[in-house]
């Protein structure tokens, strides 16, 4: 188990002058990743701004002269984010590997691995699932008031807060499996914990989903059950991991009685 980690006593300056390598290069990655969306932050915006399209919507305004430039610039770096995370996971691993068993590497390379895919697949079923209903419940509110018109006139900086707020919201909440695996998988949490902390768990999902949703009851729904489906795929997950090791650990003493 020593020959797993790298126990090779080095300074600190040693240490510090690594971080910041690694540091100027997520740096770097981000910056030029940055530029490249702000030249494209308009065809960036104009696909989030799709759902409200199909929802009805033929304009938005900005009420501030600097608004719509502030938007690109808020687009270009949500977008260079998300660019520019592979290379910043892989700076990050190669900081912290060397310190790690192999062991505790198994448990945290997936975890890193995992994390943009599970992240853009709860980001997709935002903007193509929960985005569009929770518009068409927020729009129907639109119509005669006793001889007034109501009409909805969303600015662009208002609408791209709503949209990045599902969008970051949903894309958190699809790591939930990931993150209790890896608890489980390091002994801070066991299955049986989490069996019988399925309420709490329940009651959680909704105050999450009323905290990074907007305060409609249909946006929290859109939030809260996938949380709570999660929740019980990470327990169903645990459980048939569980069982695939159980012969492996049954066999070794035998194995070893035998040699």
């Amino acid at each position: 188990m020593l020959d797993d980690i790298d126990d090779t006593p080095r300074p600190l300056v040693e240490h510090l002058i690594e971080l910041r390598q690694r540091l100027l290069w997520s740096l770097a990655a981000f910056l030029v990743a940055f530029l490249a969306c702000f030249a494209w932050a308009r065809p960036i915006f104009s696909v989030l701004v799709q759902p409200l399209v199909a929802a009805g919507q033929d304009r938005v305004i900005f009420t501030q002269m600097f608004e719509a430039f502030l938007v690109q610039v808020r687009v270009a770096f949500f977008a260079a984010l998300m660019l520019a995370f592979p290379v910043i996971a892989i700076q990050v691993w190669k900081f912290v590997a060397p310190g790690l068993y192999r062991r505790e590497k198994a448990a945290l390379l997936p975890f890193l691995v995992a994390t943009p895919f599970l992240f853009g697949a709860g980001a997709a079923f935002a903007y193509f699932v929960a985005i569009p209903v929770a518009l068409k419940f927020l729009l129907g509110f639109e119509g005669d008031l006793g001889g007034i018109a109501q009409e909805a006139l969303p600015s662009v900086g208002a609408y791209l807060s709503f949209v990045m707020q599902f969008l970051f919201a949903f894309g958190v909440a699809f790591l939930l499996p990931v993150l209790l695996v890896l608890l489980v998988r390091a002994g801070l949490l066991s299955l049986d914990h989490l069996v019988k902390a399925r309420r709490y768990a329940i009651v959680a999902a909704f105050v999450v989903a009323a905290i990074f949703t907007p305060p409609d009851v249909v946006s929290q729904l859109l939030l809260a059950i996938p949380l709570i489906l999660l929740y019980e795929t990470s327990i169903l997950a645990i459980r048939v991991t569980e069982r695939r090791q159980r012969p492996a650990a049954v066999g070794s003493p035998q194995e070893g009685a035998a040699e």
